[in-house]
């Protein structure tokens, strides 16, 4: 099995509540914030974006979050590079990365165990 589409935005920002204003003015819908400078935003049926806020000394960086609805299924083709396996995240998913070509890291996500 392969990914199933972008599942989501991550965005690292150095200000969480101007991040988070400017994407609303932008039509997103706030779905949760989080007590520690985050939160996710929604705009109809597309990718959510999650924003985190990062320390101002850190660039912030974009990673796009790719959906798959199995981790034991998915098998990724020749030429992707696996830089970390499969592992629980606190919000309750499993994460791997991916590196592309270019160097550009991509988050592969699947449901949680039960």
């Amino acid at each position: 099995m392969t990914t199933e589409g972008i599942e989501a935005v991550f965005l690292e920002t150095h200000n969480w509540g101007k991040a988070a204003k400017f994407y609303q003015g932008l039509g997103y819908q706030l779905d949760f914030a989080t007590d520690h400078n985050s939160g996710q935003l929604r705009n109809g049926d597309g990718p959510y974006l999650f924003i985190a806020e990062v320390p101002a000394d850190r660039e912030p960086r974009t990673l796009m979050v790719l959906k798959v609805s199995d981790e034991e299924a998915f098998r990724p083709g020749p030429g992707i590079e696996v830089v970390s396996p499969f592992e629980d995240t606190h919000y309750g998913t499993r994460e791997a990365t991916v590196r592309d070509p270019d160097g550009r890291l991509w988050i592969v996500q699947a449901p949680g165990r039960n």
